[in-house]
Parts: C-alpha cells; sequence; structure tokens
C-alpha cells in the first residue's frame, strides 16, 4: 500500500509552484506525511534560454537576498497556499536548482517530490534542459508534475478518483499501474488501464520477441486488448473499478485526447519506456504529456 510520508515541494515564488504546494499540502494532510518546502537561490546558470549571454558560465547575482527574507517570503506563500497548519520543514539553499532539488529529496528519503509544470519561465520551464524536466528525469523517488489549471487538486485532501494509467507493458509502467491501482483504492474510485497501440504491429504484444505474421490490424487490437485484460484481471482485492482502453494511434496524443474527454484528475505513467529509454528524451511521450496535460501527472520509475 502506498505510504506517503515524506513530501518535497521545491517552490520559486510563482503561481505554478503554488499551485504545487497547494496540491502537496493536500496529499501531506491525507497521508499525514511530513511538507518539506524548498526553495534554491540559483547562484549558476543552469537553465538558460537560448542566446543568453551568460550560457554556460557563473551567472553574475545583483543583490543575494537575505536568508531571513527568504524565509519570509515562504511563509507567505506557505499560507497562501494553506499549508500553515501542516508546519512544514523550510529549506532555503544557494546553488543549482537542480543538484539541490535532488541531493535534498535523496537526504530526506522523500516519497514523493512534487513540482509546477510552469515556473518563472512561463511555457519554456519545460523546455528541453529546464529545471522541472531534469527533476523529473532523474528524481530518486515519483514525481507528481502540478499544471496551473489542475482541477481538484486544491481540495482539503488531494482525492484522484479518475485515474488514467498508460502502460506499453515495461517495467516501468507496471510499476506505474501498481501506484495507479493503490491511489485508486484509497480514494475509492475508478483506474484506466490504457493502451494506444501506434505502429503497424507492437513487439511489446509478443512475448516470444516474434513480431508475427505481416501487420493485421484486427489482430494486433485483439492481441493488446488481451495484453490489457491480463494486467486487469491478475489484480486481487483492488477495491476499485477498473477499465480497460485499447486505441490507434501515438501514445502522447491519445493519452492527452482521452484524458480531456473523460475528466481524467490523475494520469500516472512510467518514467522509462521499453528498452529503457530515459524519460524526458526528447519527443518521448511521457516528455509529451508531462507538458501538456491538463490535470496532475506522476511518473514512476520501476
Amino acid at each position: 500500500m502506498i505510504a506517503f510520508q515524506r513530501i518535497l515541494c521545491p517552490i520559486d515564488f510563482s503561481e505554478g509552484a503554488t499551485r504545487a504546494l497547494v496540491c502537496a499540502a493536500a496529499l501531506a494532510r491525507g497521508y499525514e506525511a511530513r511538507l518539506t518546502v524548498l526553495h534554491v537561490v540559483p547562484v549558476f546558470a543552469d537553465s538558460m534560454e537560448p542566446g543568453f549571454p551568460w550560457r554556460g558560465e557563473v551567472q553574475p547575482m545583483t543583490v543575494a537576498p537575505a536568508r531571513a527574507d527568504l524565509v519570509e517570503q515562504m511563509r507567505r506563500s506557505i499560507a497562501e497556499a494553506g499549508a500553515g497548519g501542516l508546519q512544514p520543514e523550510l529549506v532555503a539553499e544557494e546553488g543549482l536548482t537542480h543538484p539541490a532539488i535532488i541531493q535534498r529529496a535523496t537526504s530526506m528519503q522523500a516519497d514523493l517530490l512534487v513540482l509546477g509544470t510552469h515556473g518563472r519561465g512561463g511555457i519554456n520551464r519545460l523546455l528541453l534542459g529546464s529545471i522541472t524536466e531534469k527533476v523529473v528525469r532523474t528524481a530518486p523517488c515519483p514525481v507528481l508534475t502540478v499544471p496551473p489549471a489542475a482541477r481538484g487538486a486544491d481540495a482539503p485532501q488531494a482525492v484522484f478518483k479518475n485515474i488514467l494509467c498508460p502502460v506499453d507493458f515495461a517495467p516501468s509502467s507496471l510499476k506505474a499501474l501498481e501506484y495507479a491501482l493503490d491511489l485508486g483504492r484509497q480514494a475509492d474510485g475508478c483506474v484506466t488501464i490504457f493502451h494506444a497501440v501506434e505502429h503497424r504491429y507492437s513487439e511489446e504484444l509478443w512475448d516470444d520477441g516474434d513480431p508475427g505474421p505481416p501487420w493485421d490490424r484486427e489482430q494486433v487490437m485483439a492481441r493488446a486488448r488481451a495484453r490489457v485484460h491480463e494486467l486487469a484481471t491478475r489484480q486481487e482485492q483492488t477495491w476499485c473499478r477498473i477499465e480497460e482502453q485499447v486505441v490507434d494511434g501515438r501514445p502522447y496524443k491519445a493519452t492527452l485526447q482521452y484524458a480531456a474527454a473523460h475528466g481524467i484528475d490523475l494520469i500516472v505513467m512510467g518514467a522509462q519506456g521499453r528498452g529503457g529509454v530515459e524519460l524526458m528524451l526528447y519527443g518521448s511521450n511521457t516528455h509529451h504529456v508531462v507538458r501538456a496535460a491538463a490535470c496532475p501527472v506522476l511518473t514512476v520509475r520501476a
């Protein structure tokens, strides 16, 4: 059973970070978890916009904010997010943003990292090389990314009743399914196991490595449905409703379209695809979903 006991939420005082903090606080209340709020003062240029004159060099800072001023600003953000009653731990550090977040998550043995998808740099914060992307790709624990307009993330306790879990049958997506089902159990909700068939045939549908006969759409779709149904029926005492969905199309597009059309509260995805392909390489399905989803996305490693 999932038991988030230590939640880390980095903030940069942007609107997107505040939204993520609201969600992190709701989860901390729901799981009776310890919440740590982190702000990193970026001393070096670790995520510059294209053409920035100091790319790869030290970024000069005009005036370094005093730690007391930062802590006070963090307290205001926490109050704005309704998290004051949780008495979260406040951490203000100086350094490279991405390594500082990963180091803090590792040292505190965080069970969950909660991030906003739009920081001070606006939507460019999720372009290749951004802080959010780097954290999602390298975090030692599951990462929940929260878009600014996420539905239901600001309830007193974040309960995700309508969960979508795209699977490609890779180990990380199967691990993600475990999280999705457990979250669904705790919310007495519904988990949709979702698979999109993109190519003329999908090697993952043939366990023996033989891609089978020349492409036959009905055969491929039938095989995909059988694999998804196997995943659904092997679960014992799920205590939540499970639905199965197999479609044609590019996985990330199909995932986003389904989520938008069916009022999905949370998408739970694996962090690596088949063959161990790293999450968030440019063009990966998870990369696209995290960038464009209107609801929170939980990424899980195998």
